[in-house]
């Protein structure tokens, strides 16, 4: 069963209900899904208030596990050790970080400033260094393969890199719609598009179930 630590609600910029999103998740087979909204200090403390307790509804009432957390988005990497903190501080399980992408003006610097904070994941990380990846290896930082049109086009360049450094590599989908849930077929057929061998992809699934045993401690 598949495990999602990167979606969307219309908390941000999503289209479904948490309630909806994490119904949908579970019948499409997910085991677990993190809501992590895009977030900035304009927004970080209101939005844990409502997705903690929501998650914690719903993991009750189906049996599916919801993790709520944040995608930092666009902000200053300067902001980023802050505001990784204060998420956490404020009961997130998740923190993503909005990776230096082709298709996005991320500002320069974020990819490192977001590794050395520890998030948990650097998400769609299309423009990444050598020495990025080298220190999220380091730091226990995962690197994101996106299932989502436009980020997934630098997935092959952070398959690359995780296997030269040894990253912690997890497949995503980065969900705003229904339509953007994946199924078992389609998260394999990611992986595998992005460079990754049979036994890299069994490897990346069991990154997956690692990682979500060390978010719910």
């Amino acid at each position: 069963m598949l495990i999602d630590l990167h979606t969307h609600t219309f908390m941000s910029d999503g289209a479904l209900l948490p309630s909806e999103h994490v119904r949908r998740a579970w019948v499409k087979g997910y085991r677990a899904v993190a809501i992590t909204d895009h977030a900035d200090i304009s927004n970080i403390e209101s939005l844990l208030r409502k997705s903690v307790p929501v998650c914690r509804e719903l993991s009750a009432a189906w049996p599916i596990t919801a993790l709520p957390g944040v995608e930092l988005t666009h902000v200053p990497p300067e902001h980023i050790d802050r505001l990784t903190k204060l998420a956490r501080s404020l009961g997130a399980r998740v923190v993503v970080m909005h990776g230096e992408t082709p298709v996005e003006p991320v500002p320069p610097g974020t990819n490192m400033a977001a590794i050395e904070a520890r998030v948990d994941i650097l998400a769609h990380p299309g423009i990444l260094t050598e020495e990025e990846a080298r220190r999220a290896a380091e730091l226990g930082v995962a690197l994101e393969i996106s299932a989502r049109r436009g980020h997934c086009l630098g997935n092959g360049l952070v398959a690359s890199l995780g296997r030269k450094f040894g990253n912690t590599l997890v497949i995503n989908s980065d969900t705003h719609e229904p339509g953007d849930f994946l199924r078992e077929e389609l998260h394999r057929k990611v992986g595998l598009g992005a460079g990754l061998s049979e036994e890299e992809y069994a490897q990346l699934c069991r990154n997956s179930e690692t990682l979500l045993e060390r978010l719910m401690k």
